[in-house]
C-alpha cells in the first residue's frame, strides 16, 4: 500500500504549525497538535497508521522547530488515531548520534500504547550481521514490530474524577484520598499487580492479574485486615520484555525496563482497558488505602549500545542518555541495565516531572518510590542531594505534596547513599533487613546492630530535622528471598533463570534451620515458622516506617529463587491455596498492636534522653536482670527496652503509654526481670511471637514476683494497665 504524505492530493488533512507549549499528542476537539523534543535532528516524521496498527497510512513532516521542539497541527484528526515518529540525521555512533528513520519512534508522551512490541532484528539500529556491529546502519523499517502510539481521549485524563465504592470501615479515613500528618501510622504494602492477584480464587476470574483485580473486594478487605496504609505497587509504566529473556522463553516480570513513562502498563488491563487503572486508585482510596508507584527514571529498555531503537535512541540519543565523554559510543552504564537517562538536559528533567505530575493529577496516584534514585540525583560531579532534578522535584507545587521514597543507592561511583538523600523523602534502609536477618540467624555483633535498628537508624537518619518515618523498615522485597524462604533456605536456587545459578543476591543472611528447602519434619517446620513470626515482630516494632512484601503473612515461598524477575508464573505469583491463615492472623495482630501503641511508632527519635516533665530517659536498655546492656559483648544476643515518648516532644504533644519490649534469641527459656511500675499498675503481656495466636488466659497474665518467663527464640512485649482493670 502507498503510504500517503502531506503533498498529495489525496491527503485528508490540513497542516500547520500548531504550538510547541504541550508535548505529546493533544485532541483539542477539532484535531491534533503533536510535539516532541529532539535537539540534533534534521526532520521529524510524524506517521499515522490503520486502526489495527497494522498499516501505515500517512507521513507527515512535523512543518515547524521552536526550539529543540518539533511541533505540527493536524486538523480533522480523530481521537484513537495511531501514529508513531521517525527521526533524520547524523548517524555517528562514535559521536553518539543514532538517527535512523527506519525505525518507528514511540512518542515519549504517549498516554496510551496499541499493539506489542516483538523481539526482532529490525527493531536494532543497526544490521545485526554486520561485522561492525552497532556503527552499521540498518535499513530494515521496524514498524511491523513495535507497538504504536495513540492519540489519547482528554476525557480518560480528567483530573478528581470519582468512584463510590463500600469500603467505610475505617474510622479514620476522612476523604477520599488518604493523608496522614506525620506518617507515624504507614504500613507500606510491596505489591505485584498481577502476582498478587493470578491465582486468587476470591477474585473473579475475568479479572485476576489485573488492576481491578488489585482492587477487587478480596483483596482490599485482605488489606484492611493488615492495616495496610499504602501499596507500593511494582512498575506499572509500560515496558518492554527483555530480548535475551524472550530467547530462553522468560519475560521480564518486575518490570523495570521502561519505555512508556506517561501509559499504564497494558498487560495488567481488565475489562474495563485503561479505566481499570482509575477504578483502581478510587476503589483503593475510599478504603483508605494510598497508592506509591516503583518508578523507573534512571534507564530505559533500549539498554546498552546493542539495544534496540524504540524511542529515545532514535529521537535524539545524544541528548536524552549520558554517554561516555571520550567514548560517546558507549553509554554510562550506573545502573547496570545498560544506560542512564540523562536527567541533566532540561527537556528529559521536564519530561520526568511532567510524568509525575500526570501521576498524581490525571491519574490520582499518592506518591513514589524512586528505583536506583542515586542515578537520578547524580550530576556529572556525582551525587549531589541539591541537584538539578531534587530541587525540582521539592519545589514542586504538585509533587511537593507527596509520599516521596528513595531506593537510595546504584552500582556508579559513590552509588551508596543511605540516609542522605533530602529531608522530604524516606529511604529504603537494606542496612535494616540484614540486620534483622542476622541477629535471628545468630550471627556475633548482631545484637548490637539491632538496637540501632529498633529505634529508626538514627546514625544515618537523624540529620537536618529528619523524622523518624525516614527510615523504610522491610526485611524482605521483590528482590530477594520471600520471608519464607528467608527461613528455609541457605543458599539462593535461580535454575529457571537459566543463568547457572550465578544471577541475584549472594548474601542473603538466611537459615535453613536445618534443612535446605522442603522438608515435612514437624520440628523444623515449628522452627521456621518461630523465625517467621519473630521477624515479623520485630519489623513491627521498630521505629520508623515498615514495608511488608505482599505474601510474607501468607508463609509464600519461591523454591529458593532470590531474584524472580523473570519468572511470570507460579514462582513469582503468590499462592493463595497454600496460604497460612494462622501467620496472617499474626500479622495483623502485630499491625492491630502498632496502631494502638504510638511508642513504637513515633515521629521523633529516641536517644535516651531524659525527659523534662518526668525525669524518665525516653528509651531504656537492659538487660534480662534488669543490668545495663553489655553492649560490647561479641556474644550478646538478649536485650530488653523499655520505649517511653521521645524527650524531644513538644508539650502539646500527648505523651505515649509506655512499652517493654525483651528479645530472647537464646534456645531456651528465660526468667525476665519486669520494669518498676506505678503505683496500681502492672506490666500485662500484649505480644508474644512464640504464640501464634495472641491471645493470653489469666495464668499467662500472672506475676511471679515481678518476673516473667520468655520462651526461647521469642520476642515478649508488655504495657502497662490499671491493676483494677486487670483483675
Amino acid at each position: 500500500m502507498v503510504i500517503i504524505t502531506q503533498d498529495s492530493p489525496d491527503f485528508p488533512y490540513t497542516v500547520s504549525g500548531g504550538s510547541h507549549l504541550a508535548l505529546g499528542a493533544v485532541h483539542d476537539g477539532e484535531g491534533v497538535n503533536f510535539a516532541v523534543y529532539s535537539e540534533h535532528a534534521s526532520k521529524i516524521e510524524l506517521c499515522l497508521f490503520s486502526e489495527d496498527g497494522k498499516t501505515e497510512l500517512f507521513r507527515i513532516i512535523l512543518p515547524e522547530k521552536t526550539g529543540s521542539i518539533w511541533h505540527g497541527y493536524i486538523a480533522g484528526l480523530a481521537i484513537g488515531a495511531l501514529y508513531g515518529y521517525r527521526a533524520y540525521g547524523r548517524y555517528e555512533p562514535d559521536k553518539g548520534h543514532r538517527f535512523n528513520p527506519n525505525k518507528l519512534l514511540l512518542d515519549p508522551y504517549t498516554r496510551e500504547i496499541h499493539g506489542q512490541w516483538t523481539t526482532h532484528v529490525a527493531t536494532l539500529g543497526f544490521d545485526s550481521h554486520s561485522p561492525n556491529a552497532d556503527k552499521s546502519f540498518s535499513t530494515i523499517d521496524s514498524a511491523p514490530y513495535v507497538a504504536k502510539s495513540v492519540v489519547s481521549d482528554p476525557a480518560l485524563f480528567c483530573k478528581n474524577q470519582n468512584y463510590k465504592h463500600k469500603y467505610k470501615n475505617r474510622s479514620h479515613v476522612d476523604s477520599a484520598k488518604p493523608k496522614s500528618a506525620d506518617g507515624s501510622r504507614d504500613l507500606i504494602y510491596e505489591i505485584h499487580v498481577k502476582g498478587a492477584t493470578q491465582t486468587n480464587r476470591r477474585i473473579p476470574e475475568a479479572v485476576r492479574g489485573t488492576y481491578e483485580g488489585l482492587c477487587s473486594d478480596a483483596m482490599i478487605l485482605h488489606m484492611l485486615e493488615l492495616g495496610v496504609s499504602a501499596l507500593e505497587l511494582l512498575p506499572v509504566h509500560s515496558f518492554v520484555d527483555d530480548i535475551f529473556l524472550e530467547t530462553r522463553g522468560l519475560r521480564n516480570y518486575w518490570g523495570y525496563n521502561s519505555i512508556g513513562f506517561f501509559a499504564a502498563e497494558p498487560r495488567y488491563f481488565g475489562p474495563d482497558g485503561l479505566a481499570g487503572f482509575r477504578k483502581m486508585i478510587a476503589k483503593l482510596h475510599e478504603a483508605g488505602i494510598a497508592v506509591i508507584l516503583d518508578v523507573v527514571y534512571n534507564h530505559t529498555a533500549e539498554g546498552d549500545q546493542r539495544g534496540p531503537t524504540l524511542s529515545f535512541r532514535g529521537l535524539d540519543n545524544a541528548s536524552y542518555y549520558r554517554l561516555k565523554e571520550d567514548q560517546p559510543r558507549y553509554y554510562i552504564n550506573d545502573t547496570g541495565c545498560g544506560n542512564c537517562l540523562n536527567i541533566s538536559n532540561p527537556y528529559v528533567l521536564r519530561m520526568v516531572l511532567d510524568s509525575l505530575r500526570f501521576w498524581v493529577e490525571c491519574m490520582g496516584v499518592d506518591g513514589f518510590r524512586f528505583d536506583l534514585a542515586t542515578t537520578i540525583a547524580r550530576e556529572k560531579q556525582g551525587f549531589d542531594p541539591q541537584g538539578g532534578f531534587l530541587d525540582a522535584l521539592r519545589q514542586d507545587p504538585v509533587l511537593r505534596e507527596v509520599i516521596l521514597i528513595a531506593e537510595p543507592w546504584d552500582i556508579g561511583p559513590g552509588g551508596y547513599q543511605l540516609g542522605q538523600f533530602p529531608d522530604e523523602f524516606r529511604e529504603w534502609n537494606d542496612q535494616y533487613r540484614d540486620t534483622v536477618r542476622r541477629y535471628w540467624r545468630g550471627d556475633e555483633h548482631s545484637a548490637q546492630a539491632l538496637g540501632a535498628r529498633l529505634l529508626g537508624s538514627a546514625g544515618k537518619f537523624d540529620h537536618r530535622g529528619r523524622r523518624a518515618n525516614a527510615s523504610v523498615n522491610f526485611v524482605t522485597s521483590h528482590d530477594g528471598f520471600t520471608l519464607a524462604d528467608v527461613a528455609s533456605y541457605n543458599d539462593k536456587h535461580n535454575e529457571a533463570n537459566i543463568e547457572n545459578n550465578r544471577d541475584g543476591h549472594h548474601a542473603n543472611y538466611s537459615d535453613n534451620c536445618g534443612v535446605e528447602g522442603v522438608t515435612s519434619n514437624p520440628d523444623i517446620l515449628a522452627q521456621r515458622a518461630q523465625r517467621q513470626r519473630n521477624i515479623l515482630t520485630t519489623l513491627f516494632l521498630s521505629q520508623g516506617t515498615p514495608m511488608l512484601l505482599a505474601g510474607d503473612e501468607l508463609g509464600n515461598s519461591q523454591a529458593g529463587n532470590n531474584n524472580a524477575y523473570c519468572q511470570d508464573n507460579e514462582i513469582s505469583w503468590l499462592n493463595w491455596e497454600k496460604s497460612d491463615r494462622q501467620l496472617c492472623d499474626f500479622v495483623a495482630s502485630l499491625s492491630a498492636f502498632r496502631q494502638a501503641h504510638s511508642a513504637v511508632r513515633q515521629s521523633r527519635f529516641l536517644h535516651g534522653a531524659i525527659r523534662k516533665h518526668d525525669g524518665f530517659a525516653d528509651v531504656e536498655w537492659r538487660d534480662f536482670k534488669g543490668q545495663p546492656v553489655r553492649w560490647r559483648d561479641a556474644y550478646l544476643s538478649n536485650l530488653c527496652l523499655l520505649l517511653r515518648g521521645s524527650a524531644e516532644v513538644p508539650a502539646y504533644e500527648v505523651d505515649c503509654d509506655p512499652v517493654f519490649i525483651a528479645f530472647n534469641r537464646q534456645h531456651s527459656q528465660q526468667q525476665l526481670l519486669l520494669p518498676n511500675a506505678p503505683q496500681q499498675m502492672s506490666w500485662i503481656k500484649a505480644l508474644d511471637s512464640s504464640q501464634i495466636v495472641q491471645k493470653f488466659t489469666a495464668e499467662e497474665h500472672q506475676t511471679y514476683g515481678d518476673y516473667r518467663l520468655v520462651n526461647s527464640e521469642s520476642v515478649v512485649v508488655f504495657v502497662l494497665r490499671s491493676k483494677e482493670m486487670h483483675q
